[in-house]
């Protein structure tokens, strides 16, 4: 059947045809470094991670560029405030993404552009289309003039008569403009700001001419795919289309991406509403795993509402997938076996099945829990035959290969179970030594053979939210 995708100005899921046969060539809008990433952030990069790692697994040689805007009136407001240099700034915030996005399994692009690096291909850019007739100068600013690209608005679908200046905050009206909704490839310096001398004065470059400029340079006039959050459509998109239409006259994109948005109990999330939350937020309380399988329960281009009883779900998902992976590991290596090829294959039909129909993750962790839970009834059957190795075999191999594309079940199990452990007792705010107390007691009482009392302090600590399992390495617990 082959790979189909939505395409966000067709409005319609299409099949994926590359510029090249078997390459793929996808640019992703990267983060304005003036503060940590936020769960919105951790949505889109989760999303386009795991599409550029399938695009891999599917046998296509990827090249992902992911920039960083690291100019920008936010990012000056910032340094001012805290009394540093822009690239002080900026520079402690990429090293704060950069951690992030480790900590989530999010793989580093092939290419990371910072917009700093490329000041004189984007005055290039900007000369070029003033040139080409499609933006003037205006007292120091350049802007581009948006009534003279016929397709303009063609991405988002809106209508240029409905719209209001000031739209965007990014989007300014001033006499300068010949139309209000004309937007900046360059501007004027400022007292104060940073600033590279340019054929209109010294200045900076327009948030939109960033990612025209960055994406031709490293994947070409055309390229396959463009990613971000729904909220870049318009305008940060929709400028870019209109860009790269002035310099190449061609449609610069084949397959626009976008990725829904993030609610906390279904509101928009605002640091006005107090519900606002980092990534470092919600890692410092859950694993970053479980952040992960949550963010990927819902189909990337649907809102997502972020809960804490959502997150606890995926995070006892996340540790159900690796106490699997970790029995199946200690049974295989006193059993060895190899996987059964014809049935891993048919695993592997059913992910690429569900991955193909645009990026199906919700359905992918379908798979991944059936498979799961085969895993544990094969490892629960009596006995040891070569059968029973085998299915373990089967299963965890296709839980291993698939959730190398997911991002899932690719950290040591012992240490992610353990630190699994570590953050559900800090949120249950139990004492770890009233517990150990009462798994003593326990222990006694069987080898006293006082069952009774035995039974009290095993249910004393499931009231508490403690499992007790007894193991041939001895007695156990963990919290539910």
């Amino acid at each position: 059947m082959g790979l189909k995708l939505f395409n966000t100005i067709t409005r319609s899921k299409v099949d994926f045809e590359p510029i090249e046969d078997g390459k793929v060539g996808m640019y992703v809008c990267g983060v304005t470094v003036y503060d940590r990433c936020h769960i919105g952030h951790a949505r889109a990069y989760v999303a386009f991670d795991t599409i550029q790692k399938y695009l891999r697994y599917s046998g296509f040689q990827v090249r992902y560029v992911r920039n960083f805007t690291d100019v920008d009136d936010k990012i000056i407001s910032r340094a001012n405030e805290r009394g540093i240099s822009v690239n002080e700034l900026t520079d402690t915030f990429i090293e704060a993404f950069n951690r992030d996005m480790a900590e989530l399994g999010i793989s580093p692009a092939d290419v990371e552009p910072r917009v700093t690096g490329h000041i004189p291909e984007i005055i290039e850019t900007v000369k070029t289309i003033i040139d080409r007739g499609h933006a003037y100068v205006s007292g120091g600013d350049v802007y581009y003039d948006i009534q003279s690209y016929p397709g303009y608005l063609g991405l988002s679908g809106r209508r240029l008569d409905d719209m209001q200046a000031g739209a965007s905050d990014r989007v300014d009206s001033t006499d300068a403009k010949r139309h209000p909704m004309d937007f900046a490839l360059w501007k004027a310096a400022k007292p104060g700001e940073p600033a590279w001398d340019s054929p209109w004065g010294p200045g900076r470059p327009g948030w939109h001419i960033e990612c025209s400029t960055m994406s031709a340079k490293y994947l070409g006039d055309v390229f396959d795919i463009h990613g971000g959050g729904a909220d870049l459509v318009f305008p940060h998109h929709e400028n870019e289309r209109a860009q790269s239409w002035a310099v190449s006259g061609k449609d610069f994109v084949r397959y626009w991406m976008h990725n829904g948005f993030v609610q906390v109990d279904k509101e928009k999330m605002s640091k006005s509403l107090g519900n606002f939350f980092t990534i470092r937020d919600v890692i410092a309380r859950f694993h970053p795993e479980s952040l992960r399988y949550f963010l990927m329960t819902t189909h990337y281009r649907s809102p997502i509402n972020f809960t804490d009883s959502a997150i606890d779900e995926a995070e006892n998902r996340v540790e159900y997938l690796y106490e699997g992976v970790l029995a199946a590991r200690k049974w295989l290596s006193a059993h060895p076996a190899d996987a059964v090829a014809a049935d891993l294959a048919a695993y592997r039909e059913r992910f690429v099945q569900i991955m193909d129909d645009d990026f199906n993750t919700a359905a992918a962790l379908g798979l991944l829990a059936e498979e799961a839970r085969g895993l544990n009834e094969a490892l629960a059957t009596k006995g040891k035959s070569p059968e029973k190795s085998a299915r373990i075999a089967t299963l965890l191999a296709a839980i291993m290969d698939q959730g190398g594309v997911l991002g899932l079940c690719v950290r040591d199990p012992e240490e992610t179970l353990a630190r699994i452990q570590a953050g559900k007792l800090a949120r249950s705010g139990l004492d770890r030594e009233a517990i150990i107390a009462l798994v003593d007691e326990r222990n006694r009482a069987r080898a006293d053979k006082d069952f009774a009392r035995a039974d009290d302090a095993r249910n004393r600590l499931l009231q508490m939210g403690v499992s007790v399992m007894d193991t041939p390495e001895g007695t156990r617990w963990k919290l539910n």
